[in-house]
């Protein structure tokens, strides 16, 4: 038969252990609790650019400063485009930013944040083309980025394969329009823009051709992220930290911003 003391003794060291481990326990769930993985595409500026190794843009900023509003503390990760949303199913990242388009076939298999950008496509030529507007597309190859919203418009208003040509990244498409390989880009409108900014030889032509929403792309595993990441982004709305975003890259021009709450199934794209 144990003595007592050897009774109180087992049970000091058990509370112990328990203490340690539980509290080791309760320190990792915390953790994850504050921490997030974001996936960004870095092809896309000016919201997501990388140079030297060092990942910048407007979504980049926007996502710290959220996360800094709500005690969250972020991951970066790099991916192409179109492997953001497999990505968030995977469990592998938990966010994702790349100006995406808030879309009803991406609502399926990921949650989305109120909207933060109003964009577009545009049409962007050389300067001295007989290409004047979208109507004038037919017959000529048009490049763009892979799996964007840009590829369903194409396919949606009847352009074949044969037409389109699709980069992994928008610097090839802009390459290839350079070069003869394309005869115009569509792309969202603010890159276009920023694109055409720094080239004195392109133009865009014609007025826009959609109206869409950028929205964060959430996991569906972490529903409770949708709140926070709301919170966040109302809370540097109030702050002028948004607007600021605005001001630093894309020198003041607003045309793009969102300042009511806007819900994304309500301007989700239907393909």
């Amino acid at each position: 038969m144990k003595s007592k003391s050897s009774i109180v003794l087992v049970a000091t060291v058990a509370s112990a252990l328990a203490a340690i481990f539980g509290g080791t326990s309760v320190a990792i769930a915390q953790d994850a609790a504050t921490s997030i993985v974001v996936g960004a595409d870095t092809t896309f500026p000016p919201f997501e650019t990388e140079k030297d190794g060092v990942v910048t843009g407007f979504d980049i900023d926007m996502i710290n400063a959220i996360a800094k509003a709500e005690n969250l503390t972020v991951s970066l990760k790099t991916l192409p485009f179109n492997g953001l949303v497999p990505s968030l199913q995977a469990g592998s990242i938990d966010a994702a930013v790349a100006g995406i388009t808030i879309k009803t076939s991406r609502l399926k298999n990921a949650n989305f944040s109120d909207a933060y950008y109003k964009s577009g496509l545009s049409v962007l030529v050389k300067k001295g083309s007989d290409i004047k507007s979208f109507d004038d597309l037919k017959g000529h190859v048009v490049a763009t980025k892979k799996a964007t919203s840009s590829v369903d418009y194409l396919t949606g208003h009847g352009f074949s394969s044969d037409y389109i040509k699709q980069f992994q990244n928008i610097d090839a498409a802009y390459q290839a329009l350079a070069t003869g390989g394309a005869d115009a880009v569509i792309f969202d409108n603010p890159v276009n823009v920023d694109f055409k900014s720094k080239h004195d030889n392109v133009e865009t032509v014609g007025p826009l051709l959609t109206g869409e929403y950028y929205g964060i792309a959430l996991s569906k595993s972490k529903p409770e992220l949708v709140d926070k990441i709301n919170d966040g982004l109302a809370k540097i709305r109030k702050s002028g930290e948004y607007h600021q975003l605005f001001v630093k890259y894309f020198g003041g021009d607003t045309s793009g911003e969102v300042n009511d709450v806007v819900k994304p199934d309500k301007v989700a794209l239907s393909e």
